[in-house]
């Protein structure tokens, strides 16, 4: 299974990590804000992930990493 990790305190919520996840996965985190003020991305079905990594080569504040094959 792939992994994908955000910094979450980093993250400024621009969304194109959203628009970018070809598997539609990445969502921008409603009930959360972070301590800048802004509301994170997260994955809400990590199985579904297919590790292309897109959401991260997007990220212009780097704050995703993506493991493939991470079990």
């Amino acid at each position: 299974m792939n992994k994908v990790t955000f910094k979450i305190d980093l993250c400024k919520g621009c969304g194109l990590c959203v628009t970018a996840c070809p598997k539609k996965i990445v969502l921008l985190d409603e009930k959360q804000i972070n301590e800048k003020g802004y509301h994170p991305a997260f994955v809400i079905d990590m199985d579904k992930c297919i590790g292309c990594a897109f959401c991260a080569t997007m990220c212009p504040d780097v704050v995703i990493t993506v493991i493939k094959g991470e079990k």
